[in-house]
């Protein structure tokens, strides 16, 4: 195996942040195909075990046990790399409502992923040998509502959403949205202040195949017309009353998009990643199609438009990048993966 940290002249090598993740292990997975050399972090090392196995043997993989909390822990992952993907982040949607939430969630769920995000970028600087850090965004950082009420036609990279609107409406999923808005914000301001080149994918619902041993969070928040989940089908409700339609993209594009910028030299500030976008109530019916379920739960807002919002990824087409799937695509292999994993039910023909 290769000695850790010591890059050969013309090698591709990058590091994963957050590698046990649904968009961070494909993202290592299609980097190896793609002959790069990959420095993956983890946290708990009992998670890699699963996924050693489907990334399979490689000596250019080399697996670091790195906390966002503890600070220089990404010195050793980082160095030699040309660039990182930094996906790591928690998964926090929401906490139980008392009088002191405010400044729970600002310090115990706020500033911790601040302080990681930039624990990453300070190991950046470190090394020397980083050229371009790519942040993992979402669209939870986006709305499709104006400041004067009004809905937008077409939502690109400008319509950030105020984190004091976040703070004020705590809509549902109001936590992971000041989450990534707090720690992208840190990131750029940090990028700014040290000179990094730093880049962001805003993504749209991810789905389509996985390589975690679980079912990945997006997957079933989609699918949730589908499962009934009183937990996650309020989340896909809320997203279209914020954004006026659901955007998806597939799990290889997203990833194909991250390679892309990191790898463009024109590529800079923020890009939405997202195959198309459509109302709630198309979804639901696109579902219904691929997987007839007699309890599909149905369109319930009072926020119905007359037309969706396109959420749109003329940005990062611009840029010359091309989808490979489309959502017919991300439907039929999503539910067909979800059954083979017990998640769905076969389908009785």
């Amino acid at each position: 195996m290769e000695e850790r940290g010591v890059r050969k002249q013309g090698e591709k090598r990058y590091c994963v942040t957050g590698s046990t993740g649904y968009i961070a292990s494909w993202l290592v997975n299609s980097l190896l195909r793609s002959n790069c050399y990959v420095h993956a972090t983890v946290r708990d090392p009992a998670k890699y075990l699963h996924l050693s196995k489907l990334w399979g043997s490689h000596d250019r993989l080399s697996i670091f046990q790195a906390d966002l909390l503890e600070e220089g822990s990404f010195d050793e992952a980082v160095k030699g790399c040309i660039g990182v993907f930094h996906v790591a982040a928690p998964m926090q949607f929401s906490v139980l409502e008392t009088e002191n939430t405010d400044s729970y969630v600002q310090s115990k769920i706020i500033e911790p992923a601040v302080k990681g995000t930039l624990n990453v970028l300070k190991a950046c600087v470190k090394s020397k040998s980083v050229k371009k850090v790519v942040f993992t965004s979402s669209i939870s950082t986006l709305t499709a509502k104006g400041t004067d009420g009004n809905w937008k036609v077409v939502v690109d990279e400008s319509c950030q959403t105020p984190i004091d609107h976040v703070w004020n409406t705590k809509a549902r999923g109001w936590v992971y949205a000041l989450l990534k808005l707090s720690t992208e914000n840190a990131a750029f301001q940090f990028a700014y202040d040290k000179g990094i080149d730093l880049v962001s994918v805003i993504t749209t619902t991810v789905a389509g195949p996985f390589l975690t041993s679980n079912i990945p969070s997006s997957i079933q928040v989609l699918l949730s017309p589908l499962t009934g989940d009183p937990d996650f089908f309020p989340i896909l409700s809320a997203v279209n009353s914020r954004m006026g339609s659901i955007a998806v993209v597939h799990i290889e594009d997203v990833c194909n998009a991250h390679i892309f910028l990191m790898e463009h030299s024109k590529s800079e500030g923020r890009y939405i990643c997202c195959t198309q976008s459509c109302e709630l109530s198309d979804l639901v019916h696109r579902l219904a199609k691929v997987y007839p379920c007699p309890n599909i739960q149905r369109l319930m807002t009072d926020d119905q438009q007359p037309a969706p919002c396109e959420i749109s990824s003329k940005k990062l087409k611009d840029l010359g990048f091309s989808y490979k799937f489309d959502m017919q695509d991300i439907m039929h292999q999503t539910v067909d993966l979800c059954v083979d994993h017990g998640f769905l039910q076969p389908i009785c023909k």
